[in-house]
């Protein structure tokens, strides 16, 4: 009698069926390492966003506020050019900060685009292996002229598990790029805020002498 235990539908598998199987535990946990990894990234970003909203120009926090800061601060103190308005003045500073800002979150980004990926393509591997396995269930129906349950139920079993494997990695990595795409349009929408009202703080004082 065939093994219908999850161990026992692995190990019986056809051999491709068995890498599918493999290649969506392997993209699973590499999916739950990613998410767990931007889980404290963000909060740490978001720690330095909320700081940046409310740093001092004169004592920029360490890290990202320090560096944004500081790129509108060098602005600041090169001053205004002879035909230069406080417009674009302010506009010459908050340009600096959002670069640098924009640098910081890149720093970030790395591993989302394989959060969708894993989203996208693991329920069409799973599905691959399912069909896969359906169509050795037929094979086994011709070669034993049997169409009893005893037969097809090993096949089908198999093929299915390799559909749930796809879903079980696709759905949280799905789920966890959506959270963390919203998350970080908020926290850059956040950060330009902050930073449009630091350059104009830094575009109402007089432009730095030498």
């Amino acid at each position: 009698m065939a093994d219908l235990s999850l161990w026992g539908l692995v190990m019986q598998a056809d051999p491709l069926v068995k890498g599918v199987m493999a290649s969506l535990v392997l993209a699973s946990v590499a999916a739950w390492a990613i998410i767990l990894e931007k889980m404290v990234t963000f909060a740490r970003l978001g720690r330095a966003v909320a700081g940046l909203r409310g740093a001092s120009l004169a004592a920029p926090p360490p890290g990202m506020g320090e560096a944004v800061l500081g790129a509108g601060l060098r602005e600041w103190h090169d001053g205004r050019e002879a035909m230069e308005t406080r417009g674009d003045y302010r506009e010459r500073m908050e340009h600096a900060m959002r670069e640098a800002f924009a640098a910081a979150l890149r720093r970030v980004e790395p591993g989302l685009p394989f959060l969708a990926s894993v989203g996208a393509v693991a329920p069409f591997v799973g599905l691959f292996g399912t069909v896969w396995g359906i169509m050795n269930s037929f094979s086994a129906i011709a070669r034993s002229a049997d169409t009893s349950l005893a037969v097809v139920a090993p096949g089908i079993a198999e093929a299915l598990f390799a559909t749930a494997i796809g879903l079980a990695a696709a759905i949280p990595a799905v789920i966890a790029y959506n959270r963390l795409g919203v998350r970080l349009a908020r926290l850059r929408q956040e950060g330009w805020a902050a930073i449009a009202a630091h350059a104009m703080a830094l575009a109402r004082r007089p432009p730095a002498q030498d």
